[in-house]
């Protein structure tokens, strides 16, 4: 281990993160304060639903730490060693996402069944006429889209991240004290089970939360349009941390241009994943036009009278802010080890997951003709605020976390390599 290792500075005090977190937590209460009172503006499901996008949103974030962890640990990397304990802060935000979704479950189950999920009610009145209860779409799906399975799934999917998270932030927490290499191995032995198991999870979450909402659309490619968002994301943040810590000294002669070039390439190879598997989710609906499927399409285009609604123009955004412009800013290689740009490229992407996230759900909203309520609209305040809200306390739970151990993994077997590290 390299004597810089040896020295790396410990992460700074508790009293001097105490009051970035109590800001953080008060603004997220004033989220959440804010996304009340739409309860009263614009009533219960348009909020319910706006707080869905806002969980879903930064769960989404922590659910691709998770993952990002996994895959340093399942491939022994070595140039990720130093961000890595960031994103171990991160996964402290699961317990306090699990419990910011509960309102969700509580509201579908003791104030209105359909409020998001129309399956939980059987006699949601369908278009036509007909009811859930005797739609044969969803007689055919009642197994799996049943109240029961939907609570103890989501219940398993947060008990499962929490699990793997202790496990992951305890052996590597553990190592700085004792150096011991029983921990390296405990990872990697969470890594081979975790990543099957953050797979199916994940696929899951992503189905039962947001595409359930219109059970009748299909789609193969869900899970991992979901898995591409969640990675985006969590990259996205680890830039935006890493920069925050550079400018205020802290990872100054820890991190070098490198790890920014490498944290900016990871990102552009899941811009390409993400639009890979975008387009090859479009093109075979398209394709195959077969209406139980291409409908969902229809309604992110058209109105009933045949003419553009604001969702058409929401999807040429995602098409060209979620690829085109990240993929190019992102090929060059003075974009990637600029701070200032490449932190702004991170911003960006988190704008374009929190759309894409609203493109998949909010359109669920219809109006008296059948058509979706427009994305620019008051609708937008309130997953905002959810935004704020859910975004305040997960802040909160991170900067909470900082102070409790070391800045980097002082005695990871991989840390020289890592402060070495080199293209």
């Amino acid at each position: 281990m390299s004597s810089h290792a040896a020295t790396a500075p410990a992460a700074l005090p508790a009293d001097s993160t105490a009051s970035a977190a109590g800001k953080a937590l008060m603004i997220g209460f004033v989220g959440i304060a804010l996304t009340l009172v739409g309860l009263f503006v614009s009533g219960a499901p348009k909020v319910a639903l706006s707080w869905l996008v806002g969980v879903t949103f930064w769960t989404a974030i922590a659910i691709g730490m998770l993952m990002l962890i996994l895959i340093h640990h399942i491939f022994d990397a070595s140039w990720s060693t130093v961000i890595r304990r960031q994103f171990e802060h991160g996964l402290s935000a699961f317990k306090w996402l699990g419990l910011l979704f509960l309102p969700l479950v509580l509201a579908s189950f003791f104030y209105q069944r359909d409020i998001i999920w129309p399956w939980l009610n059987l006699g949601h009145e369908l278009h036509g006429g007909h009811t859930v209860g005797h739609d044969p779409l969803y007689l055919k799906k009642a197994s799996f889209l049943s109240p029961g399975m939907f609570i103890g799934m989501t219940a398993a999917f947060f008990v499962i991240w929490m699990w793997l998270s202790a496990r992951l932030r305890k052996a590597s927490f553990s190592q700085d004290a004792d150096g011991d290499l029983k921990w390296t191995f405990m990872n990697r032995v969470t890594a081979a089970m975790g990543l099957p198991l953050g797979a199916l999870t994940l696929t899951f979450a992503a189905i039962y939360w947001i595409k359930s909402l219109e059970y009748h659309w299909f789609s193969t490619m869900y899970g991992v349009w979901f898995f591409a968002n969640c990675v985006r994301g969590a990259l996205a943040i680890g830039i935006i941390i890493m920069v925050w810590l550079w400018n205020r000294g802290d990872l100054k002669g820890v991190l070098n241009t490198n790890h920014f070039h490498s944290i900016g390439m990871l990102l552009l190879a899941f811009t390409v994943f993400w639009a890979y598997v975008t387009f090859s989710q479009y093109f075979l609906i398209w394709n195959a036009n077969v209406p139980e499927e291409t409908f969902w399409y229809n309604l992110r285009e058209l109105n009933h009278d045949g003419s553009t609604n604001q969702w058409w123009y929401v999807g040429l955004l995602i098409l060209f802010g979620h690829f085109f412009v990240p993929f190019f800013a992102l090929l060059s290689y003075r974009f990637k080890v600029t701070h200032h740009i490449i932190r702004r490229i991170a911003f960006w992407t988190l704008s374009i997951v929190l759309v894409d996230l609203c493109y998949n759900i909010l359109p669920v909203l219809k109006d008296s003709h059948g058509d979706s309520l427009p994305f620019l609209g008051l609708n937008l305040v309130w997953v905002l605020t959810s935004v704020v809200g859910v975004g305040g306390v997960c802040v909160w739970a991170y900067l909470r976390s900082f102070p409790t151990t070391k800045l980097i993994p002082i005695r990871d077997p991989r840390i020289g390599e890592s402060l070495t590290h080199h293209e």
